[in-house]
């Protein structure tokens, strides 16, 4: 198997950025359908095209679900336990607060890496990342107020648990660089499989109508499927700190493909939020932007 570089590995991470960014525009045309039902649907596309390349490639299914529990514990929690925990969030609380809270989990990639051995966490890293949370903070809340309410609490620890396991998965991943990113498929399933469970205990039959499908189709190939195969090369692989600031361009670019689409409108604080989360990538990047030093310097 060819060995990654590290600069590829992080434009993996990037491109799982991008396909993040299509998930409000494709989960918009899918229609209302039941959160855990959605997750159920697109996750189970994703491990059937999982499936199919684990077929032409030959070697056995079996194979790719044989991983040791702690494998499979940190994959299934990440996958599926950020998103039972940001249900629970928005069920508990405001979805502007709710949205906001969840977003602080780029920021904590970026503080969790210090952890990871051979990793240096530098100011301009941290600060990189506060920029993009205070572009982020502008397009969740449209330039306007916060209020946080006593009342909401469980949905705001809801939140930020669904933060921190996202981090935590993305940040421990890392420990596991031999398991191949195939194994994510394996994840997936198990993903639906639990979403499914969840659907059926708690919510209604509301499928995708008509064209729906192909937009959950579209969700389950695309941000919901390959992003996190692309996403798991990037944070195992790559420079993890850069890619929990690039983070924050998702956000942002699904603003602005709403905006292009006619589901939303600019605003000031879309402007805003511009420069603040470019600014902050850049400055994240500044390593790999600025000119590189001699060996010998």
């Amino acid at each position: 198997m060819t060995t990654l570089s590290a600069g590829r590995a992080t434009a993996f991470g990037g491109v799982a950025v991008l396909l993040w960014a299509t998930l409000a525009l494709l989960t918009t045309a899918a229609g209302p359908v039941p959160p855990f039902l959605m997750v159920a649907l697109t996750f189970g596309i994703a491990f059937l095209a999982a499936l199919v390349l684990w077929l032409v490639r030959g070697g056995g299914i079996l194979r790719q679900l044989a991983w040791p529990l702690p494998v499979w514990g940190l994959g299934v929690g990440g996958l599926f336990g950020f998103h039972l925990l940001y249900f629970v969030a928005l069920a508990n609380a405001p979805p502007l607060e709710a949205n906001l809270v969840n977003y602080l989990w780029p920021l904590l990639i970026v503080l969790f890496s210090a952890l990871l051995p051979g990793e240096r966490l530098r100011w301009w890293h941290v600060a990189g990342a506060l920029l993009g949370l205070a572009g982020a903070a502008l397009l969740v809340t449209d330039g306007g107020r916060v209020a946080f309410r006593a009342e909401h609490a469980a949905g705001y620890v809801a939140a930020l648990g669904s933060a921190v396991v996202w981090a935590t998965y993305s940040v421990a991943s890392r420990r596991f660089g031999k398991v191949p990113s195939d194994a994510v498929g394996a994840f997936c399933g198990a993903t639906a499989l639990l979403a499914l469970l969840c659907h059926l205990a708690w919510e209604p039959w509301q499928p995708p109508a008509g064209a729906g499908w192909l937009a959950v189709v579209a969700l389950g190939l695309g941000p919901m499927g390959l992003a996190f195969f692309v996403w798991d090369l990037g944070v195992k692989h790559g420079d993890i700190k850069l890619l929990g600031a690039l983070a924050y361009l998702a956000p942002l670019l699904s603003t602005l493909l709403l905006i292009a689409s006619g589901r939303a409108a600019a605003s000031w604080s879309v402007a805003a939020a511009c420069v603040l989360i470019t600014g902050g990538a850049a400055l994240a990047a500044r390593e790999q932007l600025g000119p590189r030093r001699s060996p010998t310097a």
